[in-house]
């Protein structure tokens, strides 16, 4: 239980000083005080998960204590995939984009981007290697029924804002879900200003100003376009094929196949272009399968 009260008070600190980071940079960049996060809390727990997951991946805690360079890759990875994962997993949730990489340069379909990664090798780094030797020996310092105390009061709190925060969220997926309009802006738009009273989902509205909604609606006709597209585009491959070896009888049917084939691709991807312009700035993935063929 020591190692899992150490481990817990690590995520703790780091959700708590990544909340403070964020905080800070967002408050500086609007110049106007944001409580940053989903949470009401003062945590951000990716930023605890991150340095949790890496620690005991290369930190010693199971037996292999990893290089600098280890430190660097395992930062690297593991936040950037717990980002990625975030990302995806809120957006499916509760049918909205929270932030979006896209203009970065190097991203992964907005959801991460290099530089992000970079940081989240460095800092790894930095914090296995030097901050967690002296985190480990002050907290074993404290005594085990204080420690006892301390964790588990901090995962009630943790777990009642969890529980508060995505009633929250699942309201404002409600609203967004609900809105009329013509494309995810606009209802984004809409959104604002049905919540601009609602102090709680003003607030998380507020710390992420460059959300963008994501309608249930919408997001299916995407999903139908994307695969009709795919569908066509096979069916063009396959009459091109069929073509290629088809004999000077056969030829002549095989072309029109062709012709037809790739009629019914371009009209496919019209449709996918019109659904997708809805979402005004939609992910790279659905621009990669449009943009070459």
């Amino acid at each position: 239980m020591k190692l899992f009260y150490q481990l817990s008070l690590l995520f703790f600190l780091f959700s708590f000083l990544g909340w403070v980071m964020e905080v800070v940079l967002v408050s500086i960049e609007y110049r106007r005080l944001v409580n940053r996060g989903f949470l009401l809390g003062p945590w951000c727990p990716i930023y605890g998960c991150g340095v949790t997951f890496v620690t005991i991946v290369v930190g010693g805690l199971l037996g292999y204590r990893g290089t600098w360079g280890d430190v660097f890759l395992a930062g690297f990875f593991l936040c950037g995939g717990l980002e990625y994962f975030t990302s995806w997993y809120l957006e499916k949730l509760f049918h909205a984009r929270w932030w979006d990489y896209s203009q970065k340069p190097m991203n992964l379909h907005g959801r991460v981007w290099m530089g992000n990664l970079i940081l989240f090798g460095l800092a790894s780094a930095i914090i296995v290697r030097v901050v967690d030797p002296f985190f480990f020996s002050w907290v074993s310092r404290i005594p085990l029924f204080v420690m006892a105390i301390l964790v588990w009061t901090l995962w009630v709190l943790f777990i009642g804002d969890c529980g508060l925060s995505f009633t929250v969220m699942n309201l404002l997926k409600k609203h967004i879900d609900t809105q009329k309009g013509d494309n995810t802006e606009e209802i984004a738009q809409a959104v604002r200003q049905v919540l601009r009273d609602k102090r709680l989902l003003r607030r998380l509205l507020h710390a992420y100003p460059h959300w963008q909604a994501r309608p249930h609606a919408l997001t299916l006709r995407l999903k139908k376009a994307r695969q009709e597209y795919k569908r066509t585009l096979s069916l063009l491959r396959k009459a091109q094929k069929q073509a290629l070896h088809a004999t000077r009888e056969e030829l002549e049917k095989a072309m029109e196949q062709v012709h037809k084939a790739r009629a019914e691709k371009r009209e496919a991807l019209r449709r996918l272009r019109l659904v997708q312009r809805l979402f005004l700035r939609w992910d790279e993935e659905e621009e990669d399968e449009t943009g070459n063929h």
